[in-house]
């Protein structure tokens, strides 16, 4: 019970909080308005696209495109969600309240986690079906029964809660908001950079174990060249967020507030 009076006491804290309902907005924003420009775009220039491209075209990917940004979104909110709490300085009062640190992490998570997951199934499935109306009758278009298809766009949303928790590991690590934006804008943004800079050879080993070549493979209704499958996609992607969230937990732990 006290586990569960914590997670109440968190999650009027996310739903209250002014900066994580523009976040959230922002994810949709992202996810359905820019999915559907991609879409509107890819559209108006099919006439232009190689006969090998449209060979390999998948509409799923192009109407979940907005996620590319939307990624960043809720980055923000997971490292926001408990480095507010230090920078404001109630994290003192929140450990006053509940001297448990670990319950209190965990709680933030677990909210995190069903928060964001809900918003960005319903975001993502929103987003698929705007950007299939919008290709329909120009480029190749598909339906959610169709093989691949739902595990795609259901993964996606997976993907973004996934990277929330990255966010918020690296909130709970460097316990300052520039410091764990920066951290997760590197990790998803400009490491991938760096690796596009290296000699081919070299690009083809490391890229697929990004985050970002993570997230292109379990957005994929079809096999990607040179990622891993979904599944494995996913695996790897959990294996990186335990890992950074359990490094978090135990300086979380650890530290001084």
């Amino acid at each position: 019970m006290r586990f569960v009076a914590t997670l109440r006491s968190e999650a009027l804290k996310f739903r209250t909080v002014r900066a994580n309902l523009l976040g959230v907005a922002l994810t949709v924003v992202f996810t359905i308005g820019l999915g559907a420009l991609v879409c509107v775009a890819v559209r108006s220039n099919w006439q232009q696209v190689s006969a090998t491209d449209r060979l390999t075209f998948d509409p799923v990917r192009i109407s979940l495109g907005g996620t590319l940004f939307a990624q960043f979104a809720v980055g923000v909110i997971g490292a926001r969600f408990i480095t507010s709490e230090y920078a404001s300085g109630m994290i003192r009062t929140t450990l006053t309240a509940t001297p448990q640190r670990l319950r209190v992490a965990l709680a933030k998570a677990a909210v995190l986690k069903v928060a964001l997951l809900v918003v960005c199934e319903i975001a993502v499935v929103a987003a698929f079906f705007a950007g299939q109306a919008i290709l329909r009758g120009v480029t190749p278009t598909t339906t959610f029964a169709s093989p691949g298809v739902a595990r795609a766009v259901l993964l996606t949303g997976v993907y973004l809660m996934l990277s929330a928790l990255i966010g918020y590991g690296l909130g709970l690590i460097i316990r300052q908001t520039a410091g764990a934006i920066s951290a997760f804008t590197s990790l998803f943004l400009i490491i991938p950079i760096l690796v596009f800079l290296l000699p081919a050879t070299w690009q083809n080993h490391i890229s697929k174990y990004e985050p970002a070549s993570l997230g292109e493979s379990m957005r994929a209704s079809v096999a990607v060249p040179g990622f891993f499958g979904p599944w494995t996609a996913l695996a790897i992607l959990c294996a990186y967020t335990a890992a950074i969230v359990g490094v978090g937990l135990v300086l979380f732990h650890t530290r001084d507030a």
